[in-house]
């Protein structure tokens, strides 16, 4: 959900739109006895859990009859979008927080018909301080310019380089600018405290989404695999809306799900504050009230557990591959869950937080053969937040040629590059990895003060 300082950094870099070893464990089972500090998960460095395959792997086959054209090679055929770059797609009645028009962006291929989906990162907000451009807001409050993907080209799991495993795939990039990680349903008006003028602000990611399922329904009637993607709120809106992506796309084979920094928690640990007050603030009652519908769960299994989407998944869709990542000392989503719930606390106490929400996920993610997650530790970068961006130099802003660096768990032999090829690839079991610790893993301090105090402008 989080964006950062660090973040921002980058995004003025790239005019982005989100300003925004040790000892390795490979977790078979979290629930054994582990350290004071590390309760819940085994220490001893031994165990090992490579996951498992399903009773019936997923097959993908090309589709049966040939795929309609969705794009055009001849710069002078006005009909479709060109081929292997970007174009805006305006769909009707979507709007962004400030009633501007929404857009999402296509960037389609004859490679082949496989489909990645990604949300697009940048914050969240549920308040006047927040949604009016406080400390921690949400990207682009003021709507999605043409240019926009401009912006967000150097993502790695775009088509941008070789080391992408879904590099032939068609792409679709969800904008984000409804504050609401893409799942709210309100138009709340927010008074100042200071008297002047209410916000109005439109939460209504769960309509814009649904905008773009309609979009690509009409144009792929088949999808030998798909994948769902996105980090920080991104992620979370990766897992909000796999449903409807999922039973949407009429034609999909075999799904993917990579939720990287948005984990949806349970409700009954650290996260209960936050999930409560953005459950009213967005009206999630909507989608749980669709999720419900959409995976066969009793609509209160949502509202009363937040975590509990994570195993609807796993279960209504058997055979899809449904992973997780994050770093142990995410300092940004962590950030935007407790800061403001647990006045007063320390850098450590928020890391603390965090660690015991996401090992409470991981034994959940444990009790399902198609729930895989892989957790390095830490990198000094971007607050330590989102696995699946390039990471920042801070001589040339950002390194296009190493784009997973940061991401290795070097005992495991694996990058986050390595993990996705094989999420990607059915015929192998789904990895549950955690990298406990690592040398030199203390944020400095100038990047522990970026972190703890954004730039509100940005």
């Amino acid at each position: 959900m989080p964006t950062s300082r660090l973040e921002s950094r980058l995004g003025r870099s790239l005019r982005a739109t989100f300003r925004w070893s040790a000892c390795l464990i490979v977790v078979a089972a979290c629930g054994d006895s582990g350290s004071s500090d590390d309760a819940g998960i085994r220490g001893d460095g031994s165990v090992s859990d490579a996951g498992t395959l399903p009773a019936k792997p997923c097959e993908p086959q090309p589709a049966a009859t040939p795929s309609p054209a969705r794009c055009s090679a001849n710069p002078e055929d006005t009909s479709l979008p060109p081929c292997e770059q970007w174009a805006k797609v305006e769909p009707a009645g979507a709007v962004c927080s400030d009633g501007s028009q929404y857009k999402f962006f296509i960037n389609f291929t004859t490679r082949s018909d496989n489909l990645v989906v990604m949300f697009e990162p940048g914050g969240a907000c549920w308040d006047y301080e927040s949604c009016s451009g406080g400390q921690r807001g949400a990207a682009n409050p003021h709507g999605i310019p043409d240019d926009h993907m401009s912006n967000a080209q150097y993502l790695n799991l775009l088509r941008r380089t070789d080391d992408n495993p879904a590099r032939d795939y068609n792409f679709v990039f969800v904008s984000y600018c409804t504050g609401d990680v893409h799942a709210g349903d309100k138009v709340a008006t927010y008074a100042d405290p200071a008297g002047g003028p209410a916000l109005t602000y439109r939460h209504v990611g769960l309509a814009n989404s649904q905008k773009v399922v309609d979009y690509l329904a009409e144009r792929f009637p088949t999808v030998p695999q798909l994948l769902v993607t996105g980090c920080s709120a991104g992620g979370i809106g990766a897992l909000q809306n796999y449903a409807f992506f999922r039973n949407g796309l009429t034609g999909t084979q075999c799904g993917y799900l990579l939720d990287d920094s948005g984990p949806s928690f349970h409700s009954d640990g650290n996260s209960k504050q936050l999930q409560a007050i953005v459950r009213t603030a967005w009206n999630l009652d909507t989608l749980f009230a669709r999720l419900s519908a959409a995976v066969d769960v009793p609509e209160p299994d949502f509202g009363t557990d937040f975590g509990r989407l994570n195993t609807a998944l796993a279960d209504h869709f058997p055979s899809d591959r449904i992973a997780l990542t994050a770093y142990r000392m995410d300092f940004n989503y962590s950030l935007y869950s407790y800061e403001r719930f647990f006045p007063g606390s320390t850098p450590a106490d928020i890391h603390d937080y965090f660690w015991q929400d996401l090992q409470a996920l991981l034994e959940t993610y444990d009790t399902r053969a198609n729930l895989g997650y892989y957790v390095p530790y830490f990198r000094h970068d971007n607050c330590s937040h989102c696995v699946s961006i390039p990471p920042i130099d801070h001589d040339t802003d950002i390194i296009l040629t190493m784009p997973w660096l940061g991401s290795e768990i070097s005992a495991a032999g694996a990058t986050l590059r390595t993990y996705v090829e094989q999420l990607l690839d059915d015929r192998q079991p789904l990895p549950r990895i955690v990298e406990m610790v690592r040398p030199d893993t203390d944020f400095t301090s100038e990047e522990l003060r970026m972190c703890l105090t954004p730039d509100p402008s940005d």
